[in-house]
């Protein structure tokens, strides 16, 4: 469903049962982003109607899901820590491409869909390897989240832009998404 080309290494759903305190901390500033991202669509596109209207409440449920994840380090006498670089999504910045107001729409959507892919693949992982039952249905109901999102994201990508123009593109995005995770050293303190 996710059309990922390279699924992510095994060993990571391990590192992250070690450092759980730093992927909680990670997943936090994840979808606090996610929220500051469908907020920065609805700014700079408040003429697309129906995204400002599938967007508004993504915002609000990211944002319960940030809340989610510090109650999460609260309970288990952890605080949030700092945040850090996210060299994945940094690189997926880099590779959207420059152009008219369609396009640089094409491109953000596109780039939210695949991490949302990603983290929903991540997600379940955690959702099956993670030691404590109530974690892994934690993140059951986060991936479970991140694939809903996935698939608006799409959609509305689908929506606004050339139908054939976004297949294309989309498949750029996962050719280099697997190219940059092939390289990308893993680690068990970062969702991505």
């Amino acid at each position: 469903m996710l059309g990922l080309k390279l699924p992510t290494d095994p060993r990571w759903a391990n590192f992250a049962q070690i450092s759980l305190e730093e992927i909680l901390t990670d997943h936090a500033y994840c979808e606090q982003k996610a929220a500051t991202a469908c907020i920065g669509l609805i700014s700079v596109f408040p003429e697309r109607t129906e995204m400002v209207d599938a967007l508004a409440p993504i915002v609000t449920e990211e944002w319960g899901h940030f809340r989610l994840v510090l109650a999460e380090l609260k309970k288990r006498g952890y605080t949030l820590g700092r945040q850090r670089k996210d060299e994945y999504v940094n690189k997926l910045l880099s590779f959207q491409k420059a152009g008219g107001r369609e396009t640089v729409l094409i491109e953000r959507l596109l780039t939210s869909a695949l991490i949302e892919a990603r983290s929903c693949e991540r997600f379940r992982l955690l959702s099956i390897h993670l030691e404590e039952p109530a974690l892994r249905t934690f993140y059951h109901t986060f991936m479970v989240a991140e694939a809903g999102h996935y698939r608006l994201f799409i959609e509305l990508a689908r929506r606004y832009g050339d139908p054939e123009y976004v297949e294309k593109r989309w498949n750029e995005y996962l050719e280099f998404e697997a190219e940059m995770i092939s390289k990308l050293e893993v680690r068990g303190d970062r969702v991505h």
